[in-house]
């Protein structure tokens, strides 16, 4: 695999509730200088993500229902506004899975259409927590998120019970086609997973490992 390719794949996260602002600092500067495709970050470190990354075309996505999806659809396309007001270029929102799993797919596809119209010309990726999903749930899940007008179809939060794995991948990709962009997130931590999700038909891999598995790429590139 080119480094190239990883490179444009890769978002190095840090969500986690301690973070501060030295760490989120010093994720910014990695990603500058490994020319990463951007960093995914809390929605209070947002403004201090533009920051430290202004001028070098990392770009900065932030989360949105974070990390359950059990937020009220007001409150959810509130949050978006207020990221896209921050600047955040990306926004990961995670969907309402109790509602999909009890059959409320009016309520949920409703809830995705006022996320994609608050979200506007930003990218949206919808979160479905692939963890608690059946491959044919995951079909139909997929299929809502794509037809609510979703930029990319995300596994995972990092919290639900697993991370990505190849399988989703695959049937994410089918679902999109060429129509939308899928990205694979959670437990992402060695060369060899980035290598096989991407191989699937991942476009995008968010991982709190971005700079270690990039640099194990560039030392074993011919």
């Amino acid at each position: 695999m080119e480094p190239d390719r990883l490179r444009r794949a890769l978002e190095s996260t840090l969500l986690s509730p301690v973070a501060g602002a030295a760490e989120v600092e010093a994720l910014c500067r990695e990603a500058a200088e490994l020319g990463l495709h951007g960093v995914c970050v809390s929605p209070c470190r947002v403004g201090e993500a533009l920051g430290w990354l202004a001028g070098t075309g990392v770009r900065v996505v932030t989360v949105v229902g974070f990390p359950l999806g059990t937020q009220t659809p007001r409150c959810k396309a509130a949050e978006v506004d207020e990221a896209v007001a921050a600047g955040a270029h990306e926004v990961d929102a995670v969907w309402n899975l109790g509602w999909f799993l009890e059959g409320r797919y009016r309520a949920v596809v409703a809830e995705l259409k006022d996320l994609r119209k608050a979200a506007g010309d930003r990218t949206l990726k919808v979160i479905l927590e692939t963890g608690h999903l059946t491959p044919p749930k995951l079909r139909e899940a997929a299929a809502l998120a794509l037809g609510a007008g979703a930029d990319f179809l995300k596994t995972s939060s990092g919290f639900g019970p697993r991370g990505a794995t190849v399988g989703d991948v695959r049937v994410l990709r089918q679902v999109a086609g060429g129509r939308c962009g899928v990205k694979a997130s959670g437990g992402i931590r060695t060369l060899e997973q980035a290598r096989e999700l991407l191989a699937a038909g991942a476009d995008r891999l968010g991982t709190s490992s971005a700079g270690a598995i990039f640099r194990q790429a560039m030392e074993s590139a011919p």
